[in-house]
């Protein structure tokens, strides 16, 4: 997005002032009589429709009136907020979307259906019954305004601005032409007409400022309450002073607001952080490089010092960068109150949606990478997992089924969970499916675990029937490989009648790592720190004596531990004081058996060749300072080795 340009500007905050609208919406589906939420709405629709018209968005701006008149009756009082109508503007909303993206060529069918129902919705609204009318007090305001000289340049019409002031209330409008140039004088491009108005009717000030939104800071305004006990104090502003605000107190609040509006944050385009991220990538290489020779043998105090300060500065660097590429999961689970609103409707199901640890952090790829999977489990989840309400009650549930979205942080992972509260999966059901698909032998033994995941199978289904949410037997696989690919792991359980917990085990970050370097045989591997809890050694006799078990007792706790050195055939025989590295996932821990701890690293991670994506037990690799290449160890799949092994000895045994 470049910054000089003014229709990407708008499309990015008219994204936002949709995510805020979708949000408000959702919030108002719960509390319909929320006036709060009603007003929130109806803003953020106001807001849309001026800005598109004044970058030429004309299309949107039609649309988005007919959706914000439809509210300002329900804002007014003049019709109830129903569900129906919630339900419309949503539909309306994903058509805004649309029309920012782009130009509006052949969505005018889908735009006429959605203002179609929108009507049919209005009509039925009008024949409820309105609240009760007050009595009558006519009170009001008084306005004076001038537009600046150049605003019908910029875009701004001033027609436009009267004909909403007509729709807040009673109007008489009469136009100011005292400041009119001689004809010789006259600029005909410019505004030099100002306008007295009077409104009458129960008006909010907060909406005579909406009218104004967008030249409030360069036009002169004059607001003045008459009759009855006015919402604020009168105000009169000297024309020529009259500039940016409309009271005194705003005129000196405006500059800090502003100020504190700038320092809160700046937008940065996603590919620029990126690319920085890839220069403070090579900057930790290079840096490595520097820091081996100023550890090699000659080299002076004075480049030991340099190399330290700089290894300083690209560390805070590097955690500075960490930092700025870190999102809170809210961005991620905000989406999904839309989604289970949608499949509420499309299932016939009461569903509920909760969330916690909505602030926990994570790399911002991992965020945009996770969107697809988690609508997958989602829709799994409300479509085979809850059961229709009268099956619930039947069972003594709740009539409302619940999804609960849940993150936390665990070492060097986040575990994102999704949970719910139906019918669990059937375990006879997915064994049979297994079987008719060759996955397992009939009566061949399986843990609980292993049988759970063969859901994640390319084109196992076990649903009766397809619908348009699930049942084709695709989507699973694609959430395995897709967490597989962020170096992530799938655990999942289930209980008949109360439902199944999927748990999604993702590392913080994709790009930058604390590691561990070993040496096993002749090769270098890293460990990511973050999931390394302690180091032992582990002695010649000791390694000999605990062949064909393979556990070492860790604070009154049997830890299994794998031979790097037989697991990757390095054809070396073993250091004389060989280290046992203990790291772990969650509550899982496993030994990695290595012949020498050289020492920490920081790893710029790089991807594998096609050629070696296959193999599990590396996550990627790295680039020493030497110019050498170190593999990353996969953690999660080495521990699942481990409780492999382990399972294994234990049922030999």
């Amino acid at each position: 997005m470049s910054g000089g340009d003014p229709v990407a500007a708008f499309r990015v905050e008219a994204g936002d002032l949709l995510d805020q609208v979708e949000q408000g919406l959702l919030d108002l589906t719960h509390r319909l009589d929320d006036r709060d939420l009603v007003d929130a709405v109806f803003r953020g629709l106001h807001t849309l429709k001026g800005s598109g018209a004044m970058f030429g968005f004309d299309a949107l701006a039609s649309f988005t009136h007919h959706c914000e008149t439809a509210f300002d009756r329900v804002r007014k009082g003049l019709a109830p907020a129903t569900q129906g109508l919630v339900a419309v503007i949503l539909s309306a909303k994903d058509h805004m979307r649309a029309l920012v993206d782009g130009d509006g060529a052949g969505l005018e069918a889908a735009g006429a259906a959605i203002l179609a129902a929108l009507q049919r919705e209005v009509d039925a609204a009008a024949g409820a019954p309105p609240p009760a009318p007050a009595a009558p007090v006519r009170k009001g305001w008084r306005l004076t305004f001038w537009l600046p000289p150049e605003s019908m340049a910029n875009g701004t019409n001033p027609l436009m601005l009267l004909d909403e002031l007509r729709e807040l209330g009673d109007c008489t409008i009469v136009a100011r032409t005292d400041r009119l140039p001689p004809l010789a004088e006259l600029n005909p491009v410019e505004c030099h007409i100002g306008w007295d108005v009077t409104l009458l009717g129960d008006i909010a000030r907060d909406d005579i400022d909406d009218v104004f939104l967008f030249v409030m800071d360069d036009m002169e305004l004059t607001v003045e309450a008459i009759g009855g006990e006015a919402e604020a104090p009168a105000e009169t502003l000297d024309a020529p002073a009259a500039i940016a605000v409309a009271t005194p107190e705003a005129a000196a609040a405006t500059p800090a607001r502003a100020a504190a509006k700038t320092g809160e944050s700046v937008r940065v385009p996603a590919e620029r952080l990126d690319e920085l991220m890839d220069r403070v990538g090579e900057l930790v290489i290079v840096h490595s490089r520097l820091s081996q020779l100023a550890n090699g043998s000659g080299a002076d105090l004075v480049l030991r010092s340099i190399s330290e300060e700089i290894e300083r500065l690209v560390s805070e660097l590097r955690d500075t960068m960490m930092v700025l590429r870190m999102v809170p999961v809210a961005t991620l689970f905000g989406r999904f109150r839309r989604l289970i609103h949608d499949l509420a409707r499309e299932t016939g199901k009461a569903i509920e949606l909760s969330t916690e640890g909505e602030a926990t952090e994570v790399d911002k790829t991992v965020i945009e990478r996770l969107a697809d999977p988690m609508v997958h489990l989602i829709r799994n989840a409300c479509d085979h997992g809850l059961e229709p309400e009268d099956e619930r009650i039947a069972a003594g549930k709740p009539a409302t089924g619940h999804v609960r979205l849940s993150a936390h942080q665990a070492g060097g992972e986040v575990l994102i969970t999704i949970q719910d509260d139906g019918r669990g999966i059937d375990r006879e059901r997915v064994r049979a499916k297994a079987e008719a698909q060759g996955l397992l032998q009939p009566g061949q033994a399986v843990s609980d675990g292993e049988l759970l995941q063969m859901i994640f199978h390319p084109g196992f289904s076990t649903a009766a029937a397809v619908t348009n949410l699930s049942g084709r037997g695709v989507g699973m696989d694609v959430v395995k490989r897709t967490i597989e690919s962020l170096r992530g792991a799938i655990d999942i359980t289930s209980r008949p009648g109360e439902g199944s917990t999927v748990v999604l085990r993702i590392p913080l970050t994709l790009a930058i790592i604390d590691g561990l370097l070993v040496r096993v045989g002749e090769g270098r591997y890293v460990i990511p720190l973050a999931a390394v809890e302690e180091c032992l050694e582990l002695s010649l006799e000791e390694d000999l004596r605990s062949r064909g078990r393979s556990f070492i007792t860790l604070r009154d706790r049997l830890v299994p531990f794998l031979r790097l050195r037989e697991m990757f055939d390095t054809g070396t025989r073993p250091d004389p004081h060989q280290k046992i590295v203990v790291i772990a996932t969650g509550a899982e821990r496993v030994g990695l058996v290595v012949d020498q701890i050289i020492g920490s690293h920081q790893t710029v991670i790089k991807s594998m060749s096609p050629l070696h994506q296959d193999v599990a037990a590396f996550a990627g690799a790295t680039i020493l300072g030497d110019g050498g290449v170190a593999l990353i160890l996969d953690v999660v799949q080495l521990v699942l080795a481990g409780q492999q092994q382990e399972e294994r000895l234990r049922a030999a045994g």
